[in-house]
C-alpha cells in the first residue's frame, strides 16, 4: 500500500467516526427532549391534612409561593329591600383585613360565569317529614335551573348520620336519582354533617382554575346529637372557602333557636337565610339564591402585615353607600407555617 493511499483510508475512517459520533449525539438530544418539558404534575392522592388550608396542598412549588398571601373573597351586595345590586366599582367599598387596609388590590370583577361547586344537604329528620318530598322538588328545579356545563353538584342527606347520595357531577339524572334515595327519619347532628361535608367535599377540592365553592343547607337548624359544637362548623366551612345559604323549614312566626343558629352560620360564610313562613317559602328559597349566585363580585387583594401562623383574619367589607348591605365572610384562616 502506497503511503498516499493509506493516508487516503485514514481520512474516510475518521469522517465515519464522526457522522457516527453525530447520530449518537442526535439521538441522545432527542431522548433528553420529554425531559426537558415534563408534563404537569398529577394531583397528589393522598388528601390533605382536615385542618391544612388549600394554598398549601397545591401540586407545584411555585403556586403556594406566589398566592399564599393572596385572598379572594366573593361577595354580594343588596338593597334594603333585598334586591341584589350589580354594577358596582372597586371604589364604592371600603375594606379591612385584620384591621388594616389591603396592600395592593389585585382584581375586582363581578363574577356571574364562576364555574360553582355546589352541595345541598337536605335535613331528613323525622321533623320535616310532612314536607321532604316538596323539598326533593325543590331542590331538583334549583339544579336545573342553575347548572351550567361548567358547573358540579352533589346531593346529601342528615339527620344523626350524613348520607352522600351523588358526588360531584353536572348530571340531572344522578341528582335526581340522589335525591329521591334519600328517607326521612331519626334525629339531628347538623353540625356534624356540616363539619364533616366541608371537611371531605370542600376543602380537599382540586380544581385548575378558580371555582366559588357553596353549600345549600334545609333546615330547621335544631340539633339534638351533634358531637361538633357550632363554632367547630363554622371554622370548617371557613376554612374550605365555603358560602352556607340556609334555607329554613321551621315556619312557626318565630323561626325558633333554630332560626338564630341558621343565622349565624350563614352570616359568618358571607351566605343569607332565607326563612319560610309557608312551605311555598322553600321554593322561593331556592330560586333567591339561584339569583344570587349569578350576582356575586370577586375582589382579589393582597393583605397588609400578614403572616402565615395558622392565625383568623377578619375581614370588614362595607359599601359606601350606606342604603347598600354587604353579604361577605367574616374571615379566614391563614396558612400555618410550613405550608
Amino acid at each position: 500500500m502506497t503511503p498516499a493511499y493509506a493516508m487516503l483510508n485514514r481520512l474516510s475512517s475518521l469522517r465515519l467516526l464522526v457522522l457516527a459520533g453525530s447520530v449518537l449525539c442526535a439521538f441522545a438530544v432527542s431522548a433528553q427532549t420529554p425531559a426537558q418539558n415534563p408534563a404537569p404534575a398529577a394531583t397528589p392522592a393522598t388528601p390533605p391534612a382536615a385542618d391544612a388550608p388549600q394554598q398549601g396542598q397545591e401540586p407545584t412549588f411555585t403556586l403556594p409561593t406566589v398566592r399564599v398571601n393572596l385572598v379572594n373573597l366573593v361577595f354580594t351586595v343588596t338593597d334594603k329591600k333585598g334586591h341584589f345590586i350589580t354594577g358596582l366599582k372597586r371604589s364604592d367599598f371600603g375594606l379591612l383585613d385584620d384591621g388594616r387596609p389591603p396592600a395592593a388590590v389585585i382584581g375586582f370583577t363581578q363574577q356571574t360565569d364562576l364555574p360553582l361547586r355546589i352541595g345541598i344537604m337536605l335535613d331528613t329528620s323525622s321533623s320535616i317529614r310532612t314536607r321532604f318530598k316538596f323539598e326533593q322538588d325543590s331542590a331538583l328545579d334549583f339544579f336545573l335551573q342553575v347548572l351550567h356545563p361548567k358547573d358540579r353538584g352533589f346531593v346529601e342527606g342528615f339527620d344523626i348520620t350524613t348520607d352522600l347520595t351523588q358526588d360531584y357531577t353536572n348530571n340531572i339524572d344522578a341528582l335526581n336519582q340522589g335525591i329521591r334515595k334519600l328517607r326521612p327519619g331519626g334525629g339531628t347532628a347538623l353540625f356534624d354533617s356540616l363539619y364533616h361535608t366541608c371537611q371531605a367535599q370542600m376543602l380537599t377540592l382540586r380544581e385548575d382554575f378558580p371555582v366559588r365553592k357553596a353549600i345549600i343547607l334545609v333546615s330547621d337548624g335544631d340539633d339534638n346529637y351533634s358531637r361538633a359544637l357550632e363554632s367547630d362548623a363554622i371554622k370548617m366551612c371557613q376554612r374550605a372557602e365555603t358560602i352556607v345559604y340556609a334555607i329554613s323549614t321551621d315556619t312557626s312566626p318565630t323561626h325558633g333557636k333554630g332560626g338564630d343558629v341558621l343565622q349565624a352560620i350563614a352570616d359568618a360564610t358571607g351566605g343569607r337565610l332565607f326563612l319560610s313562613d309557608r312551605e311555598d317559602d322553600v321554593a322561593k328559597g331556592f330560586a333567591d339564591i339561584e339569583e344570587e349566585l349569578r350576582s356575586q363580585y370577586s375582589l382579589e387583594y393582597r393583605p397588609a402585615n400578614f403572616k402565615a401562623d395558622g392565625a383568623f383574619r377578619t375581614i370588614y367589607l362595607q359599601s359606601t353607600n350606606p342604603r347598600y348591605q354587604v353579604h361577605a365572610r367574616t374571615g379566614y384562616f391563614a396558612p400555618k407555617p410550613g405550608q
